[in-house]
């Protein structure tokens, strides 16, 4: 039995020292990432249609992960009797990708290059933004990882398809990931959930995507089939990207984002989705968008933020420790 993270050391309370994710170590050099998992920030937001303020998001959700910092140990979850992100997980924070303001282009390229970098080091990107347009450059950071392991399925939780292909000349914005998304070779199939209301995504958008294999289903419809009938509908034994807009959520709990819906999930609704996905296949990357702290004075939006996060990430390792 490992001794509890209070026994020496350090107290090290949430407000205490230096917001790195988790108060996981920082690694400023890229070329020497030596971890299981590595968080980058993408503080971009000029993909925005409406309401910008999402370049706050990466500072808020790191401020806000310091809370679930308690102790060394892990964390035990009684209702699975496990302990989560131990020792044995080894988690570091690799500051953010460079934004150059106005420059869309160059500031995709730079948050390209970090997840690369992490891919190459072999531990799990993870990615907080910024809009959901940043994960278009993290899609097409897999383009070696997949050629040298297989193609991903990408998991979308969102309130918006973001599947329009063009718009004025506009193809990076954040309508645009999931149409660049299911354009690459080696992205063999979408899931997206959550998708309800007034979306950015014209009729033809769902029928394009729906012609193009991805597999949409509202909150209703989720909570309809229920958690595991949602899963079944998920290719087995896949490698998942998993994109989540923290809009998917319902504003009554997270108010803090530039476009919200009303009708979302809740915690529950999310997080047991994504420890199945953690069960069912391989989870490769991870990306959580559109957190916005200035719209939501509670700070409850990046503390949702934050634990879902944590938890998705100790799911992940808990089963591959299991499995091998």
């Amino acid at each position: 039995m490992s001794s509890h993270g209070y026994s020496g050391g350090r107290l090290n309370l949430p407000f205490v020292g230096i917001s790195t994710f988790g108060k996981a170590p920082y690694v400023e050099d890229w070329d020497n990432i030596d971890a299981d998992v590595a968080v980058m920030g993408a503080p971009f937001d000029f993909g925005t249609q409406w309401r910008s303020g999402a370049r706050f998001g990466p500072r808020a959700v790191r401020e806000a992960s310091t809370l679930f910092s308690f102790g060394h140990a892990g964390a035990y979850d009684h209702e699975d009797d496990a302990t989560y992100l131990d020792g044995s997980v080894r988690m570091v924070d690799i500051g953010d990708a460079d934004i150059i303001h106005t420059k869309t282009d160059e500031s995709h390229a730079n948050i390209q290059y970090g997840v690369e970098r992490i891919l190459s080091a072999g531990a799990l990107p993870v990615t907080i933004g910024g809009d959901h347009s940043v994960n278009i450059p993290c899609i097409n950071a897999f383009a070696s990882d997949c050629a040298q392991n297989g193609p991903i399925h990408v998991v979308q939780i969102d309130a918006h398809l973001d599947f329009v292909d063009e718009r004025h000349g506009v193809t990076a914005g954040h309508g645009n990931p999931m149409r660049r998304a299911i354009e690459k070779p080696y992205v063999a199939g979408m899931t997206q959930l959550g998708i309800r209301n007034v979306s950015s995504t014209a009729k033809e958008g769902y029928e394009d995507a729906r012609a193009r294999g991805s597999d949409i289903l509202s909150v209703r419809q989720v909570r309809k089939l229920g958690t595991e009938g949602v899963l079944e509908r998920i290719p087995e034994g896949a490698r998942y990207y998993v994109t989540i807009d923290i809009d998917a959520f319902c504003p009554s709990i997270a108010p803090g984002t530039g476009t919200p819906s009303h009708g979302g999930f809740l915690y529950y609704d999310v997080l047991e989705i994504l420890q199945g996905l953690a069960k069912r296949g391989d989870v490769v990357g991870i990306d959580l968008v559109e957190v916005a702290p200035s719209y939501d004075p509670t700070e409850s939006t990046q503390i949702l933020a934050a634990q879902v996060l944590l938890n998705f990430i100790g799911f992940i390792f808990h089963e591959r420790g299991k499995k091998g």
